[in-house]
């Protein structure tokens, strides 16, 4: 077997990372052997992550010898975005993705029909795909970051003021704007009340980004509003999420997965999630604050989503700034006490079972 991906501090090189890690535990068991590690455009950066050394000897081994043990007959596990997956490294290609929206473009389409089988983070992408009329399609979730899960804390904040925190890239779809922009209505200059943003998008010029957060803001930012600068090893991340009462980077449109929040979730953390797209794939009214959605809307945002292009088409849901409100509002209330159920969630939603999963589809599809 062979892996093509990413290892970096964006979400999708945090998957790769702890899909090899599993697929390191099981080859130490002797279930399986992994001949080679393919990152996609060299990205290789271990950097984010506290690797042991024994994992970080052999990632860089499978890097550094893949192509001298390359088989034509290989399974090969690629974890990348639908269009970029054309290229095949054996006659046996298995891809893990991600989709957002609702209309699958022919592009789309015949990308994933060219793969040995396909698995979406989401059952609900799987479907948009099936109802295309897309063969061998199957969705397998993401697990818990054992990284995060090794410092769990159940104490909860004392000091007398709610924390809320909003993880992820700046972008239409996950609402940023408009959650900054309600949260300042409801919660700005109030000092019980804290919001701290770590919503750098990494594609975005620096001065762009900064353009942004002024017009976000307007003239009078609030003093209780504060952006973090990029965070970039996993340590990091865990430490800011570990501070936040209530998490609000679950209010997307449209997501594969959404991990800021799933992993403040299994945090035990309470996370005020939309009801819709991937979440529903963990979100539950027990271990969140669910937020309905009210129909959909056009996806297309100028930048990442663009009218006509050969990916990202469609629709992604609505959520009104009423439901947003509503949500923080519920979140408060909660806030102070442990999230139970969400931290049973990380136990039992973990990178193991999902690799279990995804090596059963692959083994469906024997030589």
């Amino acid at each position: 077997m062979v892996f093509e991906g990413v290892i970096n501090h964006l979400s999708i090189g945090n998957v790769s990372y702890n899909f090899l890690r599993e697929l390191y535990k099981l080859e130490t068991e002797g279930t399986i052997k992994l001949n080679g590690f393919f990152p996609i455009f060299e990205n290789f950066d271990l950097s984010s992550f506290n690797a042991p050394t024994h994992l970080h000897d052999w990632l860089v081994d499978l890097k550094n010898n893949a192509l001298k043990k390359l088989k034509k007959d290989d399974p090969a596990l690629k974890c990348w975005h639908i269009l970029g997956s054309e290229r095949k490294l054996t006659t046996r290609n298995f891809l893990y993705t991600f989709y957002e929206t609702d209309e699958p473009t022919q592009e789309e389409i015949a990308v994933v029909n060219s793969q040995t089988a396909t698995i979406f983070s989401s059952s609900e992408s799987a479907s948009y795909f099936r109802q295309a009329g897309c063969k061998n399609v199957f969705s397998a979730p993401l697990g818990f970051d054992e990284d995060f899960a090794s410092q769990l804390d159940i104490n909860r904040n004392v000091t007398g003021v709610t924390h809320f925190g909003l993880v992820g890239k700046f972008e239409r779809r996950k609402n940023t704007q408009r959650i900054i922009r309600l949260w300042a209505k409801k919660y700005g200059n109030n000092n019980k009340y804290l919001l701290s943003c770590l919503v750098n998008n990494p594609f975005f010029r620096p001065e762009l980004y900064d353009q942004i957060i002024k017009e976000t803001l307007g003239p009078n930012p609030p003093f209780n509003i504060n952006f973090v600068p990029a965070l970039k090893t996993n340590r990091e991340v865990i430490m800011f999420q570990q501070a936040v009462d209530i998490d609000l980077s679950g209010l997307s449109n449209g997501e594969g997965w959404g991990l800021p929040a799933f992993n403040s979730t299994c945090l035990g953390k309470w996370s005020v999630v939309s009801n819709c797209s991937g979440h529903k794939d963990w979100a539950t009214k027990e271990n969140c604050v669910l937020v309905e959605t009210n129909g959909k809307q056009p996806c297309y945002d100028g930048a990442f989503f663009i009218k006509g292009s050969p990916n990202n088409q469609g629709n992604y849901h609505l959520i009104t700034d009423e439901a947003l409100i509503d949500g923080m509002e519920r979140a408060e209330k909660l806030s102070k006490t442990p999230n139970k159920a969400g931290i049973e969630t990380g136990v039992k939603m973990s990178y193991k079972e999902s690799v279990k999963q995804i090596l059963e589809v692959i083994n469906y599809f024997p030589k």
